[in-house]
């Protein structure tokens, strides 16, 4: 019967990961469709496709970074609850799930009205100009409305990952992602004598109901299909003060990841036109199979925070060593699908023959990326389920300041270009997941033998 029980409540068997990671991966994949989807559309406008995809590139790239800065909290939010419930105290958390959405909404807020007067000045930081610049502030000015509703989005499916379920949030990435597509064709392109074409502008109000359908239908569910209260009761719950600890040091983590990729944005775009699109075409592609990735990933965060809440550390290091070996056959099926259709893929964003002839050389890059990623995106979501903020913001600003920057820096001095911030991108990947693999050896294997 002990042993029954073991299985029943720290079941890692394959089937249960499956169970996890499958909607994970679907419900992972809504940001970078939403972004993916524009930039795929607005590239094949009849005017102005690539100065119009080059902005997506440049906002999608600046919005993501705000996006993933706070929605750190969706795993801080995650990891306190599968802790709990590992632990059996899920009871004590009545008014935690409430008070933690809370202050993802308010700290998105509080973002949005500081970024919002200063967004052409930001942009022009990127080196975004002239058509560019233009397009890039009337996309922002509409799509950055949906940013507290998407932080709202990400603090419910926390809750829904902490209590072991990903099934839910992936229905609303499906609903999400589906509105998102439909309406960028009828928007940007227009219907005759029903909807004007709105090119880049309608890629935006596209994104924005999409974010508003998805916040909608995620407060529904958790009101529906839980037992959680959203009624805000004070005093402030004891594990408020960890969900903060843990949420600020995801948020410097956060920046020293978004100055990579901003960084990377900014060379590319210093290049030139065709090399900022080339760009934002790849690095969507990029976080389009990083999220088949991190579905994975997102198994071992909420198992993960669940074996250490029960104290199995014998459970945890054979659920790690699954779940990277699950990723890295993702990987490899990646690289497959994305050798084959090498020129298809480019040929859906943009049919310039000047941008094509600069992504064409560079896209290998991100095609032998792809084990990396498995690995770093892996461990790093392990670690989130774990606790170990402090440890993952130390290992992303030595792998940004250490690794990523004067890469970057030599590649160009050396005129590499594009190929260069890829170079530097891959190894800014690689620093992360060694020194996430080795840290976990020396910490949690011994613990097995305790």
């Amino acid at each position: 019967m002990n042993n029954y029980l073991y299985h029943l409540k720290n079941d890692i068997s394959f089937k249960r990961i499956q169970q996890l990671a499958i909607p994970a991966i679907i419900a992972g994949i809504a940001e970078p469709i939403l972004s993916s989807t524009d930039a795929a559309v607005v590239g094949n406008i009849p005017q102005f496709a690539t100065e119009s995809l080059a902005a997506v590139g440049v906002v999608g790239s600046f919005l993501s970074m705000l996006i993933w800065i706070l929605a750190q909290t969706r795993a801080a939010i995650a990891t306190i609850i599968a802790q709990n419930l590992g632990a059996g105290n899920l009871d004590q958390l009545k008014n935690f799930p409430a008070q933690a959405i809370l202050f993802n909404v308010i700290l998105s807020i509080l973002v949005l009205t500081t970024t919002y007067f200063f967004v052409e000045e930001i942009f022009r930081l990127l080196n975004a100009e002239g058509l560019i610049l233009k397009f890039s502030i009337d996309y922002y000015n509409i799509r950055v409305w949906g940013f507290p509703l998407t932080l709202f989005t990400f603090a419910a499916f926390g809750i829904f990952r902490g209590l072991q379920n990903t099934f839910w949030p992936m229905v609303v990435a499906i609903i999400g992602t589906v509105i998102n597509v439909v309406l960028d064709i009828l928007f940007v392109f227009g219907v005759d004598g029903y909807i004007p074409a709105m090119g880049i502008e309608g890629a935006a109000w596209a994104s924005l109901i999409a974010q508003i359908a998805m916040a909608m239908i995620s407060l529904i569910l958790l009101l529906k299909k839980t037992n959680i209260s959203l009624k805000i009761h004070l005093p402030l719950h004891p594990e408020v003060n960890r969900l903060v600890q843990m949420s600020f040091n995801l948020f410097i983590r956060s920046i020293a990841l978004n100055t990579a990729l901003m960084l990377a944005v900014r060379e590319a775009t210093a290049l030139g036109t065709e090399y900022i699109a080339a760009h934002a075409i790849a690095i969507n592609i990029w976080l389009f199979t990083a999220f088949f990735v991190d579905g994975y990933g997102a198994a071992g965060n909420i198992l993960g925070g669940k074996l250490l809440g029960a104290k199995d550390y014998k459970g945890l290091s054979a659920l790690t060593r699954k779940v990277n070996a699950y990723n890295l056959g993702v990987a490899a099926l990646l690289m497959i699908l994305l050798a084959v259709f090498y020129t298809p893929l480019g040929l859906l964003f943009s049919k310039d023959p000047s941008v094509l002839n600069v992504f064409y050389p560079m896209f290998f890059l991100v095609i032998i990326s792809q084990p990396l990623n498995a690995l770093a995106f892996t461990m790093d979501a392990v670690f989130k389920g774990l606790g170990e903020m402090a440890y993952l913001r130390n290992v992303l600003l030595s792998a940004t300041f250490i690794a990523f920057i004067p890469i970057l820096y030599l590649t160009q001095y050396l005129r590499w270009d594009l190929v260069g911030i890829w170079v530097a991108l891959l190894c800014w990947v690689a620093f992360r997941a060694i020194a996430l693999i080795i840290k976990f050896k020396q910490k949690y294997h011994p613990l097995i033998s305790d």
